[in-house]
């Protein structure tokens, strides 16, 4: 919320060319509490004081020598950094309001002045220009925010990915038919598996691995479940035996639909004993 502090210490211009106007704004404002307010007769150094001091209130005359009103708001368009110009006219010409209005100004005051009015008016606009800013500022700090924690969520997914990638031999990805989509490291060639190809989307099984082993991996699949250091084992064509130890996990999107699985995998040696099968039945 806007305190009233806030607003009456907030920056106020007063720009008109006469200066009996000048003085009656001047005291108006003192009198109600305003505690930060210029005020210049020449509407050329209207921009230059504005770029200067950041107004928040600009109580601009239409009808001036030089430079008037219209050509002013002109002038501060490219100088507002938040498309939002803070111009109040003051004007003696009811048939001026509705161009100002269109020129970009958000309020006007009436000539001769009704001082009831002019604070009201003035109060108004400085409250809900502060809640401009307060919002813009939060927008700001909020976009800063999310570029933070993204930055620092990828750093956090780069550095698992590199620790995934020095534990294990490989990192994998199948989508929900079991096609691999993603692999860091040589699991294919490590496997044994062909790639697939236009001919052969889903490559044939590769021979010598462990029947049991590979349903009791299928049933788990099927299932949805993970599995965590699931052993199983290969005979190669030479005689030679491969033993691989690997863990994955379902992926699922925000709608709960399976999109595959994901995980890591190591070859380790066999020694020539049978080690212990391990599966994790807990639901994903």
């Amino acid at each position: 919320m806007i305190q009233a502090d806030d607003i009456f210490n907030a920056k106020i211009l007063i720009v008109d060319d006469q200066a009996p106007n000048v003085e009656l704004l001047q005291q108006l404002l003192a009198d109600t509490g305003y505690t930060r307010v210029h005020a210049t007769q020449q509407p050329e150094d209207v921009c230059a004081l504005h770029r200067e001091h950041a107004f928040d209130l600009i109580l601009l005359d239409l009808q001036m020598p030089v430079m008037d009103g219209f050509m002013v708001m002109e002038g501060l368009k490219p100088l507002s950094r938040d498309d939002y110009l803070p111009v109040i006219v003051l004007t003696a010409q009811p048939s001026q309001k509705l161009r100002a209005l269109q020129a970009g100004a958000k309020d006007f005051i009436s000539k001769p002045f009704d001082l009831a009015e002019v604070k009201t008016r003035i109060y108004n606009m400085l409250e809900v220009r502060l809640l401009y800013k307060k919002l813009a500022e939060f927008n700001r700090l909020l976009e800063h925010t999310v570029q933070e924690r993204t930055a620092a969520l990828r750093e956090s997914e780069a550095r698992y990915r590199s620790l995934t990638e020095l534990a294990s031999d490989w990192y994998w990805e199948q989508d929900e038919h079991g096609q691999f989509t993603k692999v860091s490291g040589p699991v294919m060639d490590m496997l044994g598996i062909q790639a697939p190809t236009p001919d052969t989307p889903t490559p044939p099984p590769s021979e010598g691995w462990n029947e049991d082993e590979r349903a009791q991996l299928q049933a788990s699949i099927a299932e949805r479940r993970p599995f965590l250091d699931f052993v199983f084992h290969r005979v190669n064509r030479d005689g030679s035996r491969q033993q691989f130890r690997v863990s994955g996990e379902p992926m699922f999107n925000q709608s709960s639909r399976f999109l595959g699985y994901r995980g890591i995998g190591v070859e380790v040696t066999d020694n020539g004993g049978m080690p212990e099968k391990t599966l994790t039945n807990s639901a994903a």
